[in-house]
């Protein structure tokens, strides 16, 4: 599909419009509503940037997550937000054969339920697209410290762009601070990464941001939506 990897450079701006110039109309940032994603949607929106932004459903977030889409879409009226859902055939079958708890019976089964309610949405949502922007950070697991500003996605095909990728914490704070960028309460209760209601546990002093993620696994504390 492409033949080279463009050059962006380290502005998420200047990046994003200049992907957006090179595949008009086929840039699309997906956002889970966290710090990282808040603020990348303030950057396309006040820089007015020709992307598409969708958001992944899964049926399960906090009502904290779903307030702040609502908030989100009232702070940038100029974006228009698309929401995918999972298949309801999909879903129905998944809950009817395995029941609503067989995420804490095994990786698998955890795994099996975020590929039908995240990445079966994501593919559906990315139908189209050249260009996948995230809102991944190098600090954010270790699996995502290996991975490039810009590169070939290997689950999609397409180019990925990861704006923020070497941004700090302390980045991440001044930006959404100074922007008075609309944030997740959660995120003040001990939880620095937020996923689905059941799948996500505030974190203890020391331990690693994304230890609340499926908590009682040890495993990559990943979706399968990034591979690392």
């Amino acid at each position: 599909m492409f033949n080279a990897l463009p050059s962006v450079g380290t502005d998420p701006a200047v990046g994003l419009r200049a992907l957006c110039d090179q595949h008009p109309g086929k840039v699309v940032f997906t956002t889970s509503m966290g710090l990282e994603d808040q603020a990348l949607t303030d950057v396309i929106a006040r820089h007015e940037l020709p992307v598409r932004v969708v958001t992944l459903d899964t049926g399960r977030l906090f009502q904290e997550t779903y307030d702040l889409m609502d908030r989100t879409r009232s702070m940038y009226p100029a974006l228009e937000f698309e929401t995918y859902f999972p298949a309801a055939e999909s879903l129905e079958a998944f809950v009817n054969t395995q029941g609503m708890s067989s995420i804490f019976k095994s990786v698998e089964s955890r795994k099996a339920c975020c590929g039908i309610r995240k990445i079966d949405p994501l593919h559906r949502a990315l139908e189209g697209a050249e260009v996948w922007v995230t809102g991944l950070r190098s600090e954010q697991s270790d699996n995502r410290a290996g991975l490039s500003r810009l590169e070939r996605d290997a689950m999609t095909g397409r180019l990925k762009y990861n704006p923020l990728l070497d941004w700090s914490d302390g980045d991440l704070d001044t930006y959404v601070n100074s922007h008075s960028v609309p944030t997740n309460p959660l995120h003040r209760k001990g939880y620095p990464s937020i996923g689905c209601a059941p799948c996500t546990r505030a974190v203890m002093d020391g331990e690693h941001p994304r230890a609340g993620r499926w908590w009682w696994e040890q495993s990559s504390k990943e979706c399968g939506l990034h591979k690392g």
